[in-house]
């Protein structure tokens, strides 16, 4: 079922969820991070061409899912507290804002510093803006800490879905997961 239907987001919307996650986890891990010295030093150029190449398509993905969540109708939601649904939507938005805002500031303040992106493939998109320098840093710092912050987020949205399925016992977990993947249904009769 490729659009969400009954309480299961659809196989797009997990498509979707499951490759910006682990993309994500992956740039994470492949930036380069430091001084603007080390980000561009030869050392580490292969980090940041795939940090940045990375980053492109979590950018890409976000704006594709976005997109997706206008057509697609979202699952019949699981029967939570008001709060625990409140949250998870500040989470979830928070989230996509996240996924936007860390390419827009990586790209802005590479092409600030004087830096093209430069991608895995070895193709360079030249910078479309005017240097300024320290304006480049401060969306550099900036980065790092959206970066630091989305890592805090997802971890907390993951623990708070397996909390959901080991501790509530509820399908908040199985709405995301793919029907083939052998997690059964929570037990909500108590």
């Amino acid at each position: 079922m490729l659009r969400s239907y009954g309480p299961r987001y659809g196989s797009i919307a997990q498509f979707f969820h499951w490759s910006t996650a682990i993309l994500v986890l992956i740039a994470f891990l492949y930036g380069p991070g430091g001084s603007e010295q080390r980000v561009y030093s030869s050392a580490h150029e292969f980090d940041r061409r795939l940090h940045e190449t990375l980053g492109l398509c979590v950018f890409a993905l976000a704006t594709m899912r976005l997109v997706w969540r206008t057509i697609d109708t979202r699952p019949e939601a699981p029967a939570v507290s008001r709060w625990m649904t409140v949250l998870a939507t500040v989470v979830q938005w928070v989230l996509f804002l996240l996924l936007l805002a860390l390419p827009l500031t990586a790209i802005t303040g590479a092409w600030l510093e004087g830096h093209p992106l430069t991608l895995v493939s070895g193709f360079e998109i030249p910078s479309l803006l005017a240097a300024s320098h320290g304006t480049g840093a401060t969306l550099a710092s900036i980065h790092k800490l959206l970066g630091d912050a989305i890592m805090w987020l997802a971890g907390f949205h993951a623990l708070a879905a397996l909390f959901h399925h080991i501790v509530l016992k509820d399908d908040v977990l199985t709405t995301m997961l793919p029907r083939w993947l052998p997690v059964g249904r929570a037990r909500t009769g108590r």
